[in-house]
């Protein structure tokens, strides 16, 4: 995914701003408003404090200072505002316009981000005091670049941050790392105050570095370069990278004191995984948040098979189509684009990207060949040679595979308790705003803020500076539906669980008896998938995935409700419950199925239904708790799909991944199963042809699919629930 920087979004009082800055994209400088002058006593009627309508944990202070007016977040910094008329002020790229109520006193405010004459980012505050003062305490940090030579001779470039004055104090400090294929140009001592403000109050030398081949680095890029043998000093991957660059760091950077830890999110994450492979002994502490690990099995690019199409058109094009992230935003609805265009091939076509190095591999090597096996990172994790920070959202649209694969790779070499997982209520990269919210949902408290206070920064304080703190020694898990923090000793948790099935009965009933003996040995429900029809994965329009006004980020909280009338899909339902029922740990499904074609895909979904009567916007909301699709020719080998048998009576085994919610009393379990997830994922002709990339237009053919539910083909779900449920 697309993350300059610490984070997606960085979330401070006045402002929401993606600090994603695309490079291919120039913006030409706005025409600057004339500023007049007003009294003090004018301005002293907009001096206070104002709070965040959507996020409420979120403050921002106007005051005043002699004859000048400020604005600041506790995450943003400072910027003069200047009256451009009575209650309308502007600074740099920022607008504010005050509100006033009746009486004609000054009760909020609307401020605006964004070149002037476009629509920016707005938020809306209500003014709470009458007391205007400094929020942020940011620490100055003095920015300097480098480019460090590689074993091959190739030069990375590196930006580097420290504490102004560090290098002729008495402290030594230890460096927290960040490489990326993003960018650095975004980095400067006020964007990392704000985006990770524990750990710059803290103190490190920050390091953020180019990645080969990207911005400023020489070399030549490779997509999730895979670890190679080093058998030479040619033999370069990201571990050696990593490498060399501390080696340089150690030597090169003043009072240091030896120590290196290294985090990031998405793709930085799957780089900072790198660091502890064949780790430098500097290396004391690493945190992959939401890491690239397995693209094939579970990540980024595939899902089971699955070809997650608009993502790989999108995700592709940016990386790869020049140095620099190149913009990828259609002007049609993408669900009518890759429909009229058939299949992968057909797309790549029409955006001229078929030479680019990964399309030719989505276009040629559809399965888990050798070259998808060789970049998997979990099949590398064989022991713990550093402390590890796991770090994960339940609803992450890009990478939430990742997170628990590498946990559950790492933990059985365990013997140290240094391996640590972190899950949250969050979307890709979401703990780095305050994350109250997630599209509608409303978790009561500011998530994000607590896991980076009370975990992100104590952990890299005990391993870099070696200060107290740091209490985790399992997994903190953040359980939905009731929304509080649980802790285990490990993921999943068997203590005090036990396991049980949740069965997908022919009439439509899911509950926990199992299908009655002696009942219809084929009890069944059926329907008719059509190519020609896909089920949306969201609701159209579908703009590119990081296009102005995409929906991108928050689609896996959107209410399914926009599929509830389709014929096209199974569904299965409990009765109102009567208690809750939570769900914890790895949710499995296992399913019995038939087709009249000879390919097909299978889509789960679990779903809380909320009452009718709930609180809008949550009255009768569909929210999908785990879901997960898979290809139905790989059923017997990923490496050598083979076409269905019309008609058989197959089983499919999958991990829909893993959850930690409960079900609240009054609300209903639900179950839908379906055949497309489009355009999301590429559609499957449901006809079995050597490459699905290139399928021709006349083997996608609709078909029956029926869904088993009898004592000798019990479709269900495993998980595990509490003792006492």
């Amino acid at each position: 995914m697309k993350i300059s920087g610490w984070c997606a979004v960085v979330l401070s009082g006045w402002l929401t701003a993606s600090v994603a800055v695309l490079g291919a994209q120039e913006v030409q400088a706005a025409q600057k408003p004339h500023a007049i002058t007003l009294s003090v006593g004018a301005l002293d009627e907009y001096v206070g404090q104002y709070r965040d309508e959507m996020e409420p944990d979120v403050l921002s202070s106007v005051y005043r200072e002699g004859d000048k007016l400020y604005v600041e977040g506790e995450r943003s910094p400072r910027y003069e505002l200047r009256a451009e008329s009575v209650d309308h002020f502007f600074a740099h790229e920022l607008r504010v316009v005050f509100a006033r109520d009746a009486a004609g006193k000054v009760s909020g405010l609307t401020s605006t981000f964004g070149e002037r004459g476009e629509p920016g980012v707005e938020r809306k505050e209500g003014r709470v005091s009458l007391v205007g003062t400094r929020l942020n305490h940011f620490r100055e940090y003095t920015r300097s670049e480098a480019m460090i030579p590689m074993r091959d001779g190739v030069k990375l470039h590196v930006v580097i941050l420290r504490p102004a004055g560090s290098e002729t104090s008495g402290e030594t400090l230890p460096f927290l790392m960040q490489r990326t294929p993003y960018g650095t140009s975004w980095v400067s001592s006020a964007a990392v105050n704000g985006s990770k403000p524990e750990l710059a109050a803290s103190g490190y030398v920050f390091v953020f570095g180019d990645i080969r081949g990207r911005y400023e680095s020489e070399g030549k890029f490779v997509m999730n370069r895979a670890i190679v043998a080093h058998a030479t000093k040619n033999d370069v991957d990201e571990t050696t990278d990593t490498r060399d660059t501390i080696d340089w760091l150690l030597k090169n950077v003043p009072k240091n004191n030896g120590k290196v830890g290294v985090l990031g999110v998405s793709y930085p994450g799957f780089l900072a995984m790198s660091a502890g492979i064949d780790a430098h002994p500097a290396v004391k502490a690493i945190s992959p948040q939401a890491p690239m690990t397995n693209v094939w099995m579970g990540d980024d690019f595939f899902h089971n098979g699955a070809f997650r199409e608009t993502y790989g058109f999108d995700y592709v094009q940016q990386l790869e189509a020049q140095k620099t992230d190149a913009r990828v935003e259609s002007k049609e609805d993408t669900f009518d684009f890759f429909l009229r265009n058939v299949n992968f091939a057909g797309a790549a076509d029409a955006a001229k990207m078929e030479s680019l190095p990964t399309a030719k591999i989505f276009l040629t090597q559809p399965a888990y060949t050798k070259f998808w096996q060789d970049m998997a990172v979990e099949k590398r994790l064989t022991k713990v040679e550093v402390p590890t920070l796991e770090v994960g959202g339940w609803w992450d649209q890009e990478d939430m595979w990742g997170t628990q694969a590498e946990y559950a790779a790492l933990k059985p070499h365990d013997s140290q308790n240094e391996v640590f997982m972190v899950l949250g209520p969050w979307n890709h990269g979401g703990w780095g705003p305050t994350t109250r919210h997630l599209g509608v949902l409303d978790f009561g408290a500011a998530t994000g803020d607590q896991y980076r206070k009370t975990i992100e920064a104590p952990f890299f304080e005990k391993y870099l500076k070696g200060r107290a703190g740091f209490d985790l020694t399992g997994v903190a898990s953040f359980r939905t539906g009731v929304d509080k923090w649980e802790r285990y000793e490990a993921w999943p948790p068997k203590q005090g669980f036990k396991e049980t099935k949740l069965f997908l009965n022919a009439g439509g009933e899911l509950t926990t008896n199992a299908p009655a003996a002696g009942g219809a040995a084929k009890a069944a429900v059926s329907y008719s998938a059509d190519p020609a029809n896909p089920v949306p994965y969201r609701n159209r329009p579908i703009q590119s995935t990081y296009a102005d006004g995409s929906k991108w980020r928050t689609w896996l909280v959107e209410d399914q409700r926009f599929v509830s009338g389709r014929k096209d899909l199974a569904n299965f339902s409990s009765p109102v419950l009567e208690k809750d029922v939570t769900v914890t740990g790895d949710v499995v499904a296992d399913l019995f199925a038939s087709t009249t074609g000879t390919d097909g895909d299978f889509v789960v979904k679990l779903i809380d239904v909320y009452p009718d009567d709930a609180p809008a916007p949550m009255a009768g909301y569909q929210l999908m708790i785990v879901d997960e699709i898979f290809r139905g020719r790989y059923q017997k080998s990923f490496e050598a799909p083979e076409a269905l048998t019309p008609g058989k009576v197959t089983e499919y085994k999958w991990s829909l991944h893993g959850a930690d919610h409960t079900f609240l009393k009054g609300h209903k379990m639900m179950v839908e199963v379906q055949s497309s997830w489009f355009p999301l994922y590429d559609r499957n002709p449901q006809t079995f042809v050597p490459n699905i990339m290139t399928a021709p237009a006349g083997a996608y053919r609709g078909q029956t699919v029926t869904i088993y539910g009898s004592e000798k083909y019990p479709s269900h779900l495993e998980f595990s629930v509490p003792d006492g449920d």
